[in-house]
This record gives structure tokens, C-alpha cells and sequence, in this order.
């Protein structure tokens, strides 16, 4: 009975580790997360530097989807470690007052900026290219969006997808996805 009641306190005490913290803002926040002056051509400049790829994700206060993805999906070790190794992400909050400034120069607040670019649904990752024309908004620049929550290899796939720009070849995001999934549910 003491090894049960030792192993539960054991448990109890790393559960925390694993939560996701949430800063001042009501967002979730890891330690991949980027901050920066959030001006998207400094961002690209700074992720290629790094031999990473410039990513953001549009988040909101109080959204369960976001949560579903940072307590379930981000935390992950595969995901967490593809992330950190590969990508630049920069958090937008879509209704926070934080200056933006687009690719195209124009700086808004994060509210303002979520709203130029259409962005309804959170969370929403956006995916950029490593050059970016000039005068281009971040949507369209933006080699895929995905906006909600899916799973582990929904994600992964997806980021290792724009990783190794499968957007620019002829298997599209789902085919890719299909033989993918077919080959690590079998592991």
C-alpha cells in the first residue's frame, strides 16, 4: 500500500512539469515560442539565420482548442524536440494590442492585423517560405494554414510536410498525410 500511495504522490508532483504554462496574457506558452518585435520580415530574416522556418500561431484567451493542442498535442517529445530543432514560431494573440508589422510593411495591433488577414479560427498556425516577394500580406505569402486543433500526426506531419517543402512538389498535404499515417500506425 505505501508503494501505491508513494508512486500516486510521484505522479501528483510530475503532472505539473507537464502542464502547459499560460503567461500573463491567458495564452499558452513553450518554450519554442519566439519573442520577438513581431515584424514579420525580421522574423524571416532572424528564422533563416537559424536555418529554421518561420511559422506563427494565432491564439486567444480562453480557447479550448488552443489548450487541447499546447496540454496534448505540443507537448509531445516528438513534436515538442521537431519544433525546437526546425521552426520559428512567433505567437500572435487575436485580440491583443501588440504592434504587427506584415510583410508588407504595414504595422497594426495583433487585433487589427488578425483581422486584416482574415483569420477567424484559432489556434491557426501560418507557414511562410523562406523568401517572401515584396509587398506580400502574411496570408498571401503563407505556404499552408491551419487553422484548430488535430492530433499528433495531423501535426507532425503537417510540420514536417512545410519542413521539407511539400508544398512545392505534386503530393498534396492529405496524400502525403495518408502514406505517412499508414507507415507510423504500423510502428
Amino acid at each position: 500500500m505505501k508503494k501505491l500511495l508513494a508512486m500516486v504522490a510521484a505522479l501528483c508532483l510530475a503532472l505539473p512539469a507537464l502542464a502547459s504554462e499560460v503567461g500573463d496574457d491567458g495564452l499558452h506558452k513553450t518554450a519554442w515560442m519566439r519573442d520577438t518585435f513581431k515584424d514579420l520580415r525580421e522574423d524571416l530574416a532572424e528564422a533563416n539565420a537559424e536555418g529554421k522556418r518561420l511559422a506563427i500561431i494565432i491564439e486567444q484567451r480562453g480557447c479550448i482548442y488552443c489548450k487541447k493542442m499546447h496540454e496534448e498535442v505540443f507537448i509531445d517529445p516528438a513534436i515538442d524536440a521537431y519544433i525546437t530543432d526546425n521552426y520559428f514560431f512567433v505567437q500572435i494573440n487575436m485580440f491583443g494590442d501588440v504592434e504587427v508589422t506584415d510583410f508588407d510593411g504595414e504595422t497594426l495591433p495583433e487585433k487589427e492585423m488578425v483581422q486584416k488577414w482574415g483569420a477567424l479560427f484559432t489556434p491557426l498556425m501560418i507557414y511562410f517560405p523562406e523568401e517572401v516577394a515584396e509587398g506580400l500580406t502574411a496570408p498571401q505569402a503563407a505556404v499552408a494554414q491551419v487553422p484548430g486543433a488535430f492530433g499528433k500526426w495531423t501535426t507532425l506531419n503537417m510540420l514536417t510536410w512545410v519542413n521539407e517543402k511539400g508544398y512545392a512538389g505534386d503530393e498534396p498535404f492529405q496524400k502525403y498525410h495518408a502514406r505517412m499515417l499508414e507507415t507510423q500506425l504500423s510502428q
